[in-house]
C-alpha cells in the first residue's frame, strides 16, 4: 500500500521474521501507532483503528501471525464482489422530463377540476420547458410542450386557450440579464462616487491655475 511508504513495508517484514510471539506483539503495536501517523486523516474514519489492522494484514500478505484486536481478515474478505444493483426498468418516454414529471402528470390527472388542477397543470408546462431547455437550449417550441402534456397525459390534460409560457430569457437569462442591468445602472453610491472624484479633480485644477496667476504676477512686481 503506497500510502504508507516503503520503511512500514521493511518494518513488516521484519516483523515477519521475529520467532518470539511476544516480541512480534509489540513489534505490531509500534507498527500501528506509527501507521497512524503516517495517514492522520484515517482518525476521521470510524473505528480507524480496524482499518490500520486490517492494512497491516495487507501489507504483511495475510501472513502476519499476531495477536489482533479484531478479527483477522483474509483475502476473500477484501476480494468479495459486491451485490449487483436492480435498477427500475420502467420506460420513460421523454427522459429529458424525467420520471418525476410523468408522475405528477398522473397525479395531475386524478385530481378533479378546478383552479388547484388548473393551476399544477400550468406550472408542469413551465417545468417541462425548463428541462426542455437544460437538454436542448438552442430552440424550444412550447406548441410541442403542449402537445406532450396531451400526450403524457393520454389526452386528459388540457392548457387553457389564454395560457402563455414565460419568455426562454425569463427561464434561462435572469442571471445575465441582471447582470447587464447592473453594468447599465451602476448603484447610486457608485455615481455618487465619481462624480465626487470629477467635482474634487476639478476644484484641484482650479486652484492650480489660480496659483499659477498668483505667482505670475509676484514675479512679474
Amino acid at each position: 500500500m503506497s500510502e504508507y511508504g516503503r520503511n512500514i513495508q521493511k518494518m513488516i517484514d521484519y516483523a515477519l521474521a521475529l520467532t518470539d510471539r511476544d516480541e512480534r506483539n509489540r513489534a505490531a503495536q509500534a507498527i500501528i501507532s506509527i501507521m497512524g501517523q503516517l495517514n492522520p486523516h484515517l482518525r476521521d474514519v470510524t473505528d480507524f483503528k480496524h482499518k490500520l489492522w486490517d492494512h497491516l494484514f495487507i501489507i504483511s500478505d495475510f501472513k502476519f501471525d499476531v495477536d489482533s484486536p479484531y478479527p483477522k481478515p483474509t483475502p476473500e474478505t477484501f476480494q468479495t464482489k459486491p451485490e449487483r444493483v436492480s435498477y427500475p426498468s420502467r420506460d420513460i418516454r421523454y427522459k429529458h422530463y424525467g420520471k418525476a414529471v410523468e408522475a405528477l402528470i398522473k397525479k395531475a390527472v386524478e385530481m378533479e377540476d378546478g383552479d388547484m388542477k388548473t393551476a399544477l397543470v400550468e406550472q408542469l408546462a413551465h417545468m417541462m420547458k425548463r428541462f426542455y431547455l437544460t437538454w436542448n437550449r438552442d430552440s424550444v417550441n412550447d406548441e410541442l410542450i403542449v402537445q406532450h402534456i396531451v400526450e403524457l397525459s393520454k389526452g386528459k390534460l388540457k392548457l387553457a386557450d389564454n395560457f402563455r409560457f414565460k419568455y426562454t430569457n425569463d427561464i434561462l437569462g435572469k442571471a445575465a440579464n441582471f447582470n447587464q442591468r447592473s453594468n447599465d445602472n451602476p448603484p447610486k453610491q457608485f455615481k455618487k462616487s465619481n462624480n465626487f472624484q470629477k467635482n474634487n479633480f476639478q476644484k484641484n485644477n482650479n486652484n492650480r491655475n489660480n496659483n499659477g496667476g498668483k505667482y505670475k504676477n509676484f514675479k512679474g512686481k
